[in-house]
């Protein structure tokens, strides 16, 4: 039953029908009384009532409820003609949604990265606040005496938190496992500035920071994946004292699942713990030994970033006064706020988003244009029956809206369906990222979303309809109901503007082939860069060493040693060395700067060795030798430089191997290091970067007391080379690791091979993105191309029956069809073009080695955008070329 009869109106309809009807009955009778004839009197009055429907509607629209009379109407029609025509619907609900879910997952994507990235208390009035120099630019983080300053002198701010890190690597000591935490030591009232609380808890009720001193002990927060990892999810570890690296701290609070802080990474699986900070001596004073803090404020209401920026210059600029080092006072002189939103994605990766974003647009723009197109057919072979309801006394705003309504339905459905491939497609996109890329690929159905899938929903309609229903009932009615009317006259009507779509369909489809061929050349480039070192069959291991366990021992002695030997003596392996980071790891980086003995200072990348590591990566010397087994503790202090160290820092720069020899004030007190050799440039940080300075020092040479000793030892990657396929020594790998300390069981273990992927894993992805967009877009433009030419075929079905009557060979009907196609592709690819090489600006910062007017990666699409659409002309060339003169002319 109707929408329209369920609430009644069908029985006023009736009754309004039956009172026309009594009114007819009684001008007839009255007219028979007078002695006309009775057919003569009931033609007389039907001339004088008129169209007896119009008056009918006319009635109802001044009851107010006719449109939704006609929404019933159109609504019912709609379906009908869905179930009549399966094939055209499926192909146009398809089509549609394939554009509506890649426009809603990318806008998915865009509304949890850019538009809402954190889920804090009004997130827009949150800001960071840093100090620099006069010139703008340096900035650095702030020292506890300006934050008090500003506490108490800042009108712009309800309130002001601060936090930091947790010096050196963090393990907590949980109920069910020893786990590596990222520690963060904040204010009391950092929670309350973010706008957030505990899930579980009071969480902090210290007012102010404590000059505690000593060890930073006390109260302890527990993110919600800590809570589970250690704890199993127990409510009652409330209240009960934890210990993170011996240091014990009583739990005041579990927080929310979703809650990060500092959002230094997207994955729900971050475990972080924060603790209250504790101010030590040096904080009182203005000195570079105290500890410097990241401060975010919340800003008042009405309160603009800018007018607070020119209130916190002012302040500092009375602050800096009381700095007596004027090289630190001139670090801390400046004041910049940024809006805390702002710093959570990089710039490329923003423009990334944005540039997808695009592409899924795109996308939707084809699968739209495609639509409209298949609608406009459509509306051409309806054409006798929209000219009948005119006929009949429809108007054309009705008519235009029975066919908007049909259009609605189509992307109605369109949406449901796109939907459900969205929120597919981002899962798998969130299995498939980077686990080092702060993209958040997850999917959370929300307001905003359903209000974006509601505004593509009519948007889409309108657009898909817009024009086929304008065309539809602006045609004239005398021709279309003419017998061969519609075949001889739609087609010259409409052929311009189907092609002009079809050629539109091209130039987008092309735009989005070339990006991606653009991005594929560029990851084919990165995988042939030559490294300067081996990656093949070899196993790397991050160690993350829980220093504490080592405190007062030679950490080389007592864990390192006995770790590369049992690892040398596995099945397999060729050779095993130690190195504080494999190239291309970014796990642990140290900047050293040294004294030569000309007392020049320089700088450049520390990376302590073991003298295995050579055998293991294949390092090659540019000259002199690399570390061997005579470079122990009691033995010279020794070094190796690389290529870009010593171009750079050579005693002759015309001569970059006379650095060999040379000397620098040692890690050693009273002694001197010398260079022994020259390593070969290698791709160390990123492999689209050149080669940075580097010293690697001998790391059997470190002791106890040596300055480079601590932060050279508190992180290693054991890496070994071996015969067996990597995937096989992990589980024995990781049994020597949990043999050298418990802590190291879940440390990190990857092939290298797959380390060098990861460096370009932003390229990767996006490459593969736009793979899944180029070809749903190239298949889009194959199906427009086809059925427009199917379209026509069936369209000239007379033509060419007529044509072949009169001795036409079928190859000129099939080359007929064949140009046709050509004409269109050719200049969509001529129009292609000009917008790929406008848009290929969005995907330079992801390009290596290949320019955005790349004449291969233009040509190769071109070429694959042709050839595909000549296949999809193939049939409908092939069908016209076999059409019977004798069926052809039988079916007029």
């Amino acid at each position: 039953m109707s929408l329209f009869r369920k609430l009644g109106f069908r029985q006023r309809k009736d009754q309004l029908h039956e009172e026309i009807e009594i009114h007819l009955r009684m001008a007839i009778r009255d007219r028979v009384e007078q002695g006309v004839p009775e057919h003569e009197a009931r033609r007389a009055v039907m001339l004088e009532f008129g169209n007896i429907p119009l008056v009918e509607d006319v009635t109802r629209e001044m009851w107010g409820w006719m449109w939704l009379e006609q929404l019933d109407q159109d609504l019912r029609y709609a379906f009908r003609q869905m179930r009549r025509a399966p094939g055209f619907a499926a192909t146009a609900v398809g089509t549609l949604a394939l554009g509506i879910g890649a426009a809603a997952a990318m806008f998915n994507v865009v509304d949890q990265m850019l538009l809402r990235p954190v889920d804090f208390k009004d997130a827009e009035r949150l800001a960071l606040v840093h100090e620099g120099d006069r010139t703008g630019k340096g900035t650095s983080d702030v020292p506890w005496l300006d934050i008090e300053e500003w506490m108490r002198r800042s009108h712009s701010f309800e309130q002001i938190g601060f936090a930091g890190q947790m010096p050196g690597k963090t393990f907590l000591e949980g109920s069910t496992a020893t786990l590596q935490v990222s520690g963060t030591t904040v204010s009391p009232n950092l929670f309350s500035v973010l706008g957030v609380r505990p899930a579980i808890g009071p969480g902090f009720v210290q007012e102010e920071p404590s000059f505690a001193g000593g060890k930073n002990t006390g109260a302890i927060v527990l993110s919600h994946a800590v809570w589970q990892s250690a704890f199993n999810g127990d409510r009652n570890v409330l209240g009960k004292v934890v210990r993170i690296n011996r240091d014990s701290y009583t739990v005041m609070g579990i927080m929310p699942s979703n809650f990060r802080y500092p959002m230094h990474a997207f994955d729900d699986q971050v475990a972080q713990v924060w603790t209250v900070v504790r101010l030590g001596p040096d904080d009182e004073k203005r000195t570079y030994q105290g500890t410097n803090f990241e401060v975010v404020g919340r800003l008042r209401h009405g309160i603009t970033l800018a007018s607070a920026e020119s209130e916190m210059a002012t302040i500092q600029r009375s602050i800096a006064a009381e700095y007596t080092d004027s090289e630190l006072r001139n670090e801390h002189t400046a004041v910049s706020l940024q809006r805390y939103t702002d710093t959570l994605l990089s710039p490329g990766v923003r423009k990334a988003i944005l540039a997808l974003l695009l592409a899924s647009g795109a996308l939707w723009l084809i699968a739209t244009v495609n639509v409209t197109h298949l609608l406009l057919a459509r509306s051409a072979t309806r054409q006798r029956e929209i000219a009948i309801r005119g006929a009949l006394g429809a108007s054309r705003w009705r008519v235009m809206q029975q066919m908007l309504v049909e259009s609605l339905v189509l992307s109605g459905a369109a949406s449901m369906i796109g939907v459900a491939l969205a929120l597919a497609s981002i899962r798998v996109a969130q299995s498939a990222r980077p686990k080092h890329l702060n993209l958040d690929f997850s999917a959370h159905p929300n307001a905003a979303l359903l209000a974006m899938l509601c505004g593509l929903t009519f948007v889409s309609a309108l657009l898909c309809a817009a024009w086929p229903t304008f065309v539809a009932s602006r045609a004239p009615i005398e021709p279309a109901l003419k017998q061969g009317g519609l075949q001889a006259g739609a087609g010259r009507r409409h052929n311009r503007v189907r092609n002009t779509l079809v050629v539109v369909e091209i130039a987008m489809s092309l735009t989005l082939l070339v990006s991606c061929g653009l991005l594929l050349r560029t990851i084919y480039v990165l995988r042939h860069v030559p490294l300067g070192y081996r990656t093949d069959h070899i196993l790397v291991a991050n160690l993350n060493i829980p220093s504490f366990r080592f405190e007062g021992e030679n950490v080389t002695r007592a864990l390192y040693q006995p770790l590369l030997e049992r690892a040398r003596i596995l099945h397999g392996v060729e050779a095993a060395g130690l190195i504080s980071e494999v190239p291309l790891g970014g796990t642990f980086r140290v900047q050293l700067t040294i004294r030569m003995d000309g007392g020049k200072e320089v700088s450049g990348l520390l990376k302590p060795v073991t003298p295995g590591i050579q055998q293991v990566f294949g390092f090659r010397m540019a000259s002199g030798r690399f570390f061997n087994a005579e470079d122990t503790p009691t033995s010279a202090p020794v070094a190796v430089v690389n290529s870009a160290f010593a171009r750079l820092y050579a005693p002759d720069p015309h001569a970059p191997m006379s650095i060999v020899g040379s000397k620098f004030w040692s890690f050693r007190q009273d002694a001197e290091t010398h260079i022994v050799g020259i390593l070969d440039d290698q791709r160390q940080m990123d492999i689209t970067g050149n080669s940075q300075p580097e010293v690697e020092v001998c790391l059997c040479q470190l002791v106890p007391g040596d300055s480079i000793y601590n932060p050279s030892t508190i992180a290693m990657d054991l890496a070994m080379r071996t015969e067996r396929p990597t995937s096989e020594m992990i589980p024995e790998l990781r049994a020597i690791l949990r043999q050298g300390s418990p802590e190291l069981e879940g440390a990190t273990i990857k092939a290298m091979d797959q380390i060098v992927e990861d460096s370009y894993a932003s390229q990767r992805l996006a490459a593969h993105l736009l793979e899944i967009f180029g070809g749903s877009a190239l298949l889009l433009c194959m199906t427009g191309l086809y059925g427009l030419l199917a379209y026509v075929v069936t369209q000239r079905t007379r033509e060419m029956g007529v044509r072949i009557a009169l001795g036409a060979q079928r190859g000129s009907l099939m080359w007929l069809v064949m140009r046709q196609a050509s004409v269109m592709l050719l200049a969509g690819v001529a129009g292609g073009t000009g917008l790929a090489l406008a848009s290929g600006r969005l995907v330079r910062a992801f390009l290596y080695g290949v320019n955005i007017r790349d004449g291969w990666t233009l040509t190769g699409s071109a070429a694959l955008l042709v050839v595909s659409g000549l296949i999809a002309a193939y049939l409908p060339a092939r069908r016209a070329s076999r059409v019977s003169p004798m069926e052809a002319l039988r079916a007029e």
